[in-house]
């Protein structure tokens, strides 16, 4: 699989490249004066000031949660997942604990929604077996 690569807009570069680094563990890439490669998971997760530019948040219900809309993350391997829990905890607000969704069906998964710094809305999951990730429900 190849990595994927995102590019946001953030109001204080400094701020994000802190969370990120401190709070998250990224690996910091290429930088400049007004933009930081992050290396999220294996994935280039770019940062650019644009001032305070910043996404509409939205809700939509899935599986009893309130998810926002939009989101970004990574599918981690189950141990990895329990690690950045760990880490994440007193960290930050989640918007939805570290908990296990969709049991019982083949689309069950652990996952976790918490903002950065700028707002942004992260999901970060896993499957216990990576052969799920794209298996249909079961009518």
């Amino acid at each position: 699989m190849r990595p994927f690569h995102l590019a946001l807009p953030c109001a204080n570069l400094q701020e994000t490249r802190a969370f990120y680094t401190n709070v998250l563990g990224c690996k910091v890439g290429r930088e400049d004066e007004t933009w930081v490669d992050l290396d999220l998971f294996g994935h280039q997760l770019v940062f650019h000031y644009c001032g305070g530019a910043v996404l509409e948040q939205y809700f939509n219900p899935v599986d009893k949660h309130q998810v926002p809309m939009p989101h970004f993350g990574v599918i981690l391997k189950p141990q990895q997942f329990d690690e950045l829990a760990a880490r994440l905890r007193g960290n930050v607000n989640f918007v939805i604990e570290p908990c296990r969704r969709f049991k019982g069906t083949p689309g069950e998964q652990d996952t976790m929604f918490f903002h950065d710094n700028n707002g942004y809305a992260l999901e970060f999951k896993a499957f216990e077996d990576d052969r799920f990730i794209f298996e249909p429900f079961v009518d």
